[in-house]
């Protein structure tokens, strides 16, 4: 099923935008390896829809001025305060172009260590980083965990069945997965967030963003 939303184009920048949010709209900027950057709106109540249906690993077709383009929520900003959001990136993908994505991973089954082990499941991925062409996107990939029935069992990434044209692009024996004894204390360490790993034209969206930025006093009100 495709994602749909519609944008509008904008024609004011900085401090006017805050007329823009109070009328319930968010400015967001579109751009690409093949798309200049370009400024639109979108409704912040369909926005909010959509955010929460595709999240940033499924493709949107955003509909601007009756044509449309197929692409990714690349950044999201939130008002400090209201936790709105007050500004969006869109990245245009090309559909014979692979693309880089951290997809969420659904944890699927019991695991029998935790259910008559006692045993606590220790997810120590939330996403998998993979390249895959723009029709093959998968919104999430299973992880199953029925397979967990000792202490030591675990699963690695190269055990994660992967959807037809995903290439997983982590490290095979990086731990997905895991079993600990109840009590015992995990720590998992999260790996940095990325954000160089899609391509994109940033001279343009530079320009945007620093036209847009507000002062704290705005943010606050």
């Amino acid at each position: 099923m495709t994602i749909k939303l519609k944008a509008q184009k904008r024609d004011v920048f900085g401090k006017q935008l805050k007329k823009v949010r109070e009328a319930g709209q968010v400015p967001v900027v579109v751009y690409g390896a093949k798309q200049e950057a370009t400024p639109l709106v979108v409704d912040t109540k369909e926005f909010v829809k959509v955010l929460k249906e595709a999240g940033e690993s499924s493709i949107v077709s955003l509909d601007m001025e009756g044509k449309g383009h197929d692409v990714l929520i690349h950044e999201v900003q939130y008002h400090p305060i209201k936790g709105q959001p007050i500004h969006v990136d869109f990245y245009v993908v090309q559909k014979d172009k692979k693309i880089e994505v951290d997809v969420p991973l659904v944890f699927e089954g019991v695991a029998p260590a935790v259910k008559e082990l006692g045993g606590n499941l220790v997810k120590v991925m939330h996403e998998l980083p993979i390249e895959v062409l723009p029709k093959d996107l998968p919104h999430d990939i299973k992880v199953d965990v029925s397979g967990l029935a000792t202490f030591e069992s675990q699963i690695l990434v190269k055990d994660i069945k992967l959807p037809s044209g995903v290439t997983v692009l982590a490290e095979l024996e990086e731990v997905v997965v895991s079993i600990s004894k109840a009590g015992e204390e995990v720590v998992v360490e999260e790996a940095p967030i990325d954000l160089s790993q899609i391509e994109v034209e940033k001279k343009g969206k530079q320009e945007e963003e620093g036209s847009e930025k507000t002062s704290a006093e705005e943010k606050s009100e």
